[in-house]
C-alpha cells in the first residue's frame, strides 16, 4: 500500500460523509467543514468518461473543487471504461486528492446503462479492471493514492459471499457497504447484520481493507451503536446531514442550536452556493435543503413555502430576516 494511504492514520471508529449527487457539492462541503468536519469527506460522484475528454472536463471540474479544510478528501468516480478510469484517476491525483473512491452501488438507470454504478455487481471482471485502472492512473501521476469502493450487498438479492471477496482480493484501502441490494434502493430498512458478515469475510481473508457501514445511520451516537453491533471500522452518514451541517460536531458538549442560528447558517449555505456554483448549477438544488433547515417550529411551513418561490441568496436572506424579526425576537 502506498505511503500516501491516509486511511491507516484515521482514528477508530471513524465517521465519514456520504457522496450524494446535488447535495454534497462544493458549497455544502465547505459549510460542513467549518461547522462539524467528518473524518473523511467525499465529493459528489463524477463521470470518469467525462473527465477523460477535453470537452466535458471543464464542467465536471466544478464538482471536484475542494478546500484544504476538507482534507482528507476523496474524489468519487464512476465509469466502466478502464482507459478512461485510468485517465480520470491520474487527473484526480494531479489535483491533489487524498484518495479515489469508485462508485459500484448507484442504482440510477442512466449510470447502469454505462455499465457503471450498481451494474458492476453483475460484472465482477469489469469491476476488477476498473480498480486496477484507477490504481495505475495514480501511479502514472507519480502519486500512488489509496483506492476505495462503495457498493451494495447485491443486485437483486444478497450476493455478499460472491461479490465482496472479488473486491477484497484487489487490496483496496476501504470498502463502504450500503446494507441494501440495488433492487431495494432505499425503500427498506438497511440490514446491518450484512455489514457484520462483510467484516467477517474481510477477517477470514486476512485483508487490511477498512469496512465502512452505510444506511440509515441517524446520528453519531447511532453510528457508534452500529459499529458495536457489526465490528465495522467506520460509518458513512448521508441523509442525516440534511439541514444539519453540525452532524459531525461533538454533540456531547454542544448546546442546542436556536432557530435563528439555524436559519442564519441556511442563509450562509445559500450565499456559498450562489458564489461558488451559481453560474453552473440550478438554484432549485438549494430547495431540498430548505425543506430540512426549515422544520419543526411555529411558522416553519409558511416560511418554507415562501422560500420555495425565491431564486437568489438576497431574496432568501430578506425572507429569513423578516421572519426572525417578526416571529423570533
Amino acid at each position: 500500500m502506498s505511503e500516501n494511504n491516509f486511511w491507516k492514520k484515521l482514528p477508530k471508529p471513524f465517521f465519514v460523509l456520504a457522496p450524494m449527487a446535488d447535495v454534497t457539492d462544493a458549497a455544502f462541503r465547505r459549510l460542513i467543514a467549518s461547522y462539524g468536519k467528518p473524518d473523511v469527506t467525499w465529493t459528489e460522484f463524477v463521470s470518469a468518461d467525462g473527465l477523460a475528454h477535453d470537452t466535458a472536463r471543464p464542467k465536471l471540474l466544478i464538482d471536484l473543487m475542494y478546500t484544504e479544510a476538507e482534507r482528507p478528501i476523496v474524489a468519487q468516480l464512476f465509469g466502466s471504461n478502464p482507459d478512461n478510469m485510468r485517465t480520470a484517476a491520474q487527473l484526480c491525483a494531479e489535483l491533489g486528492f487524498d484518495g479515489i473512491d469508485i462508485n459500484m452501488g448507484c442504482p440510477d438507470k442512466s449510470i447502469e446503462k454505462q455499465g457503471a454504478g450498481a451494474a458492476m455487481i453483475k460484472n465482477p471482471e469489469s469491476a476488477v479492471a476498473i480498480i486496477r485502472a484507477a490504481k495505475q492512473g495514480t501511479k502514472d501521476a507519480g502519486r500512488e493514492l489509496p483506492i476505495s469502493v462503495k457498493t451494495r450487498i447485491g443486485y437483486n438479492k444478497n450476493q455478499i459471499n460472491e461479490w465482496i471477496p472479488v473486491l477484497l482480493a484487489e487490496d483496496i484501502a476501504a470498502l463502504t457497504i450500503h446494507a441494501r441490494t440495488r433492487k431495494e434502493m432505499s425503500l427498506v430498512p438497511a440490514r446491518w447484520e450484512h455489514v457484520r458478515e462483510v467484516v467477517e469475510i474481510r477477517n477470514k481473508m486476512n485483508k487490511d481493507t477498512l469496512i465502512i457501514g452505510n444506511g440509515d445511520a441517524q446520528s453519531i451516537e447511532d453510528a457508534k451503536e452500529k459499529i458495536k453491533q457489526t465490528g465495522a471500522d467506520g460509518v458513512m452518514l448521508g441523509r442525516a446531514i440534511f439541514g444539519n451541517p453540525w452532524l459531525f460536531a461533538n454533540f456531547d458538549s454542544k448546546e442546542k442550536l436556536t432557530i435563528p442560528e439555524k436559519l442564519r447558517v441556511m442563509v450562509e449555505h445559500t450565499k456559498l452556493f450562489e458564489a461558488l456554483l451559481g453560474g453552473h448549477k440550478n438554484f432549485a438544488i438549494m430547495k431540498k435543503h430548505y425543506k430540512a433547515y426549515v422544520n419543526g417550529f411555529d411558522g416553519a411551513k409558511e416560511l418554507r413555502m415562501e422560500l420555495m418561490e425565491k431564486s437568489s441568496a438576497e431574496e432568501i436572506e430578506r425572507s429569513v430576516s423578516k421572519f426572525i424579526s417578526e416571529h423570533l425576537n
